[in-house]
């Protein structure tokens, strides 16, 4: 299971690896550079890579400052396939990331603003 280290504005330690582009923790891997078509929105198409993988849980790192938004649209069509989503401020995403059983939890995090 992945566990996240440490945390700082641009900057996630994750398994030992620094990270320094946004990055997805599923429970059996990480994806690494993590892009968005639009960088400060979190739209559906923006988990297409994982979106089966997703675990019951997704703890969404919205960045230092809160400045990613996830659309209603792909919070409700998350919830729709039985995923719980969280929406805090990375670094308090990686901290309820760390209370939460990595095996049922997935967290995608944005590094910067």
């Amino acid at each position: 299971m992945p566990r996240i280290e440490d945390y700082r504005f641009g900057h996630v330690v994750v398994d030992g690896k620094e990270q320094r582009r946004d990055v997805i923790v599923l429970p059996d891997r990480v994806v690494s550079d993590w892009w968005r078509a639009e960088g400060h929105r979190l739209a559906l198409a923006d988990l297409d890579e994982v979106i089966e993988e997703l675990p019951e849980r997704l703890v969404v790192g919205t960045g230092a400052y809160g400045q990613l938004r996830p659309e209603p649209e792909a919070l409700h069509e998350l919830r729709r396939r039985g995923v719980e989503v969280e929406t805090l401020p990375t670094d308090k995403a990686v901290g309820r990331y760390s209370e939460l059983d990595p095996r049922r939890t997935a967290a995608a995090l944005h590094l910067t603003c």
